[in-house]
C-alpha cells in the first residue's frame, strides 16, 4: 500500500524535532537546574550540580595520583634559579635600610655602591652554600604539608556550577551541538524506518 507524501514528510520530521529536543534537553541537564527543583512531586538537579563532590574527589584522585606528584613539584623546584631569586630578594628587601642608613652622619660614607654590592654578594655567596640543605627542608615541607589530591578537590568543590559550564562549554561546544544534531538525525532514521514499516505492515 503506497504511503502519503505526507507521512513520508511529517513522521520523519516529527521524529527529528523529538530527537534533537531530547538530546537539547539532556545537554542542558548536564548543568541545569543548578539548584535543585521539584517538577511533577520529583526533585530535579544538574548532573553536574548534583555530582559534584563525587566529581571533585575523582578529579583530585586524578590530578594527584597521575598529573601532579610530589616529584614534579620538587623538580620545579630544583630548576629554581636560587642565586637569582636571592639576589633580588635582598636588592628589594635591603634598599630601604640601607637608604635609611646611607644618611646617617657615621655610617653613609661607607656605604658605597661598591660595598653594599659586595656585602649583597657576600650574602648570597653564603647562602648558596646552603642550598642542598634549603632544597631538602622544602621537599620535606612539600611531602608533610602538601596533598595535591585534597587541594584539588576542595577546589573543585567550592568553584560555582555557572563556571565550571563555562568552562565545559568553551571546550566542548561544538562536540555538546554535535550529540544535539544527532539526536535529530536518528529521529529522522527512526521515522523513516516508521514509515517504511508502516508501508509494509499497511
Amino acid at each position: 500500500m503506497d504511503v502519503a507524501l505526507s507521512t513520508w514528510i511529517g513522521v520523519p520530521l516529527l521524529g527529528g524535532v523529538i530527537g534533537w529536543v531530547t538530546n537539547w534537553i539532556a545537554v542542558k541537564m548536564i548543568f541545569r537546574p543548578i539548584k535543585p527543583r521539584r517538577f511533577l512531586g520529583i526533585r530535579v538537579q544538574g548532573l553536574i550540580g548534583r555530582r559534584q563532590k563525587d566529581l571533585a574527589r575523582s578529579v583530585g584522585e586524578v590530578v594527584g595520583d597521575h598529573l601532579v606528584q610530589h616529584d614534579d613539584i620538587i623538580k620545579g623546584f630544583r630548576n629554581v634559579d636560587l642565586d637569582a631569586m636571592l639576589t633580588e630578594v635582598l636588592e628589594r628587601g635591603m634598599a630601604p635600610k640601607i637608604e635609611e642608613l646611607r644618611n646617617l652622619p657615621l655610617i653613609g660614607g661607607f656605604l658605597t655602591p661598591e660595598r653594599i654590592k659586595d656585602l649583597r654578594a657576600g650574602i648570597v655567596k653564603q647562602v648558596m652554600k646552603q642550598q642542598d640543605v634549603i632544597f631538602e627542608k622544602l621537599e620535606e615541607a612539600v611531602e608533610k604539608g602538601l596533598d595535591v589530591q585534597e587541594l584539588v578537590e576542595k577546589k573543585v568543590a567550592a568553584f560555582p556550577v555557572q563556571k565550571l559550564e563555562s568552562i565545559v562549554l568553551k571546550v566542548a561546544s561544538r562536540e555538546l551541538r554535535a550529540i544535539e544534531w544527532l539526536g535529530g538525525l536518528l529521529g529522522v532514521l527512526i521515522g523513516v524506518l516508521q514509515v517504511l514499516l508502516i508501508g509494509w505492515f499497511a
